[in-house]
């Protein structure tokens, strides 16, 4: 996995001080994730989701699936992690939402990328929010994935 990447015009990790170091539309990070079948039995096994379809081919493609896919928390809980990166000690996530439009397929040799842009899309007293774009082979795989995030006390 590759961490998060500062795009130009971003806001840098660590820097944000204040809700006045946010714009709407500031891009504050970007990254790709590699997922491999090693990273869904990891997975499995620490959330005790042993479901087939994310370890064996024949039975996801049994069931109708184009082949194994990633769990779907899996992919939700990398997407939040470029905004955890890009906060640091400057703050928290309150609330993460999401939901799930496409499957990850995750091949066997391969593996599959997946790439997070962290966009903030609201500022308000309360904090802000940070909308994320997550993308699998150029296609949306989280559909309105937002972070609600508060900035610590000074």
């Amino acid at each position: 996995m590759s961490g998060p990447s500062l795009p130009t015009g971003g806001v840098a990790p660590g820097s944000v001080t204040g809700l006045s170091d946010l714009t709407v539309g500031d891009v504050v990070a970007e990254a790709t994730y590699l997922l491999t079948r090693d990273s869904l039995v990891r997975y499995a096994g620490a959330s005790g989701d042993f479901n087939p379809i994310h370890y064996r081919d024949a039975f996801a493609l049994g069931v109708g699936l184009d082949g194994v896919i990633a769990h779907g928390m899996l992919t939700m809980g990398v997407a939040v992690q470029p905004v955890v990166e890009w906060l640091g000690a400057a703050g928290f996530v309150v609330d993460y939402q999401s939901k799930f439009t496409r499957p990850v397929l995750v091949n066997a040799e391969e593996g599959a990328s997946i790439t997070v842009v962290a966009k903030v899309g609201l500022v308000d007293d309360n904090g802000a929010r940070i909308d994320l774009t997550v993308t699998f082979n150029d296609a949306t795989v989280l559909g309105k994935a937002q972070v609600r995030v508060a900035l610590a006390a000074a």
